[in-house]
């Protein structure tokens, strides 16, 4: 039995959610998400829980059984609290700023970097070197967030780039002297 999978979720005060069939729709204060999950998965709502099983121990059910109930959870999650990423630009001249709803940064390109907001995703911007993406969707918020990375990723001999929040990266040493 899977440990994840056989958890209820629990679903807090001012957060509604739907189940047809297995389509899943959770509506809160941060927004609306609506995801289709196998139809493998039995998925049932019992009081102010979420209960999802499996019919049978076969190996595609027990892979999808603790996915599934992750997944709700997020969802649930999301909608409730939000999820929220935070990244870093380390680099001489390195810099982001707002500009309207969408991101607008300075990377030591020739020409500034304009990152458009995606539907229910927001951009912070608390100092020139922070950049906090927040949203509903755990997945979106990650995917917004590594695409943004992508564009600076961080370099090891002097650190500069675009980095995740507590992300360490590993230096290198330069090129040594040749020692005889």
């Amino acid at each position: 039995m899977s440990r994840i999978g056989k958890q209820p979720i629990t679903v807090p005060a001012g957060v509604e959610v739907t189940i047809d069939g297995n389509t899943v729709t959770a509506k809160g204060p941060k927004g609306e998400l609506t995801r289709s999950f196998p139809s493998l998965m039995t998925i049932t709502r019992e009081g102010d829980e979420i209960v999802v099983a499996r019919p049978d121990d076969s190996r595609e059910a027990r892979s999808f059984h603790g996915l599934t109930r992750t997944l709700i959870s997020n969802m649930v999650e999301g909608v409730s609290t939000g999820f929220s990423k935070k990244l870093q630009l380390v680099g001489v001249g390195y810099r982001a700023a707002l500009k309207g709803s969408d991101l607008e940064m300075q990377l030591g390109f020739s020409h500034p970097v304009l990152v458009q907001a995606p539907e229910n995703i927001t951009f912070e911007v608390p100092s020139q070197t922070e950049i906090i993406v927040s949203g509903p969707s755990k997945e979106q918020v990650g995917q917004v967030a590594a695409n943004i990375r992508k564009w600076r990723k961080p370099e090891p001999y002097k650190g500069k780039g675009i980095r995740y929040e507590g992300e360490v990266v590993r230096r290198k040493l330069g090129k040594a002297a040749k020692g005889d």
